[in-house]
């Protein structure tokens, strides 16, 4: 048995350290980064042990943007999940061109984010966009809506264009978990009576489960680290209220010139997204024991 494991040890080992070099290694490099001084890339730098940390958790717009951030991966995971499941539910449908939409339903996460930035910011924008216009026709409101204007505004539209880009993905996942129900289960309800609603709810919503509890918890450390989409769109803007985490860490490094404090930074925040996931990871565990 000793010997047995030792070989699978063996074939295992070049794969662990070349994820230790690859995952590892940055990660040091920024602990180490995050105790010096360092304030420009290849400047020398003394040992100042956790000054940076108490630097960074004493200053209100480290926990500003932790609590942005907090909004930011809510709005996010609950707009994208909703977005989802309707689409794939749809797609789960038979009808005529079905192929061709689940094809088609990728395109918005295949598109380059400069593009999906450049396209959003002429539809949101007050002069010349297509948003307004067919608000004010509509009558949902009086008068044109600066979208990126206010803190509010811009947090709201930053959440719905990133949910607009990821969702599709999102859909498709949650699209080959329905594909994996069983057909005999609607039929046998249907048979029972059950209508649509009641078909989703017993059936479909508890097998779903698992998969959307896994797809949360990715989405959550994905749209926790998103940054170019708030860097191109508002950088951060108006009055730091779309400035999350990683926005706040580029702005340290290279606006600020600190770039240990922006270190420090990265590690709390590194250390945040690991309690998450090893806190999801577990209860996702015990629900399946039951």
């Amino acid at each position: 048995m000793l010997q047995s494991r030792a070989i699978a040890f063996a074939f295992v080992a070049p794969a662990l350290l070349f994820l230790a070099a690859i995952l590892g290694w940055p990660l040091v490099q920024a602990v180490l980064l995050s105790l010096q001084d360092v304030r420009v890339i290849g400047s020398p730098g003394a040992f100042v042990g956790l000054s940076n940390y108490e630097r960074v958790l004493g200053a209100p717009a480290f926990w500003r943007a932790v609590g942005l951030s907090a909004v930011w991966v809510l709005a996010n995971a609950v707009l994208q999940t909703a977005l989802a499941l309707a689409a794939a539910l749809v797609l789960n449908e038979k009808f005529p061109g079905v192929r061709i939409a689940r094809t088609w339903i990728i395109i918005t996460w295949i598109v380059p984010t400069v593009v999906v930035v450049v396209i959003w910011r002429w539809l949101f924008s007050t002069s010349g966009g297509m948003i307004n216009p067919l608000l004010l026709q509509a009558g949902l409101i009086e008068r044109p809506v600066g979208f990126f204007a206010t803190p509010w505004t811009a947090m709201a539209t930053l959440v719905f264009i990133n949910s607009w880009r990821w969702f599709p993905f999102i859909a498709l996942m949650v699209l080959a978990g329905l594909t994996r129900v069983p057909e005999e289960l609607y039929e046998a309800a249907r048979i029972d009576g059950a209508n649509a609603w009641e078909r989703f709810e017993s059936i479909t919503w508890p097998l779903l489960a698992p998969t959307l509890s896994v797809l949360a918890v990715i989405g959550t450390l994905l749209s926790f680290n998103v940054f170019d989409i708030i860097w191109l769109l508002t950088a951060g803007g108006p009055a730091g209220g779309s400035r999350t985490l990683p926005v706040l860490i580029y702005e340290t490094a290279f606006k600020g010139y600190r770039l240990s404090e922006a270190a420090a930074i990265s590690v709390i925040a590194t250390v945040l997204l690991m309690a998450f996931a090893i806190l999801a990871t577990r209860t996702l565990e015990k629900g399946e024991e039951r």
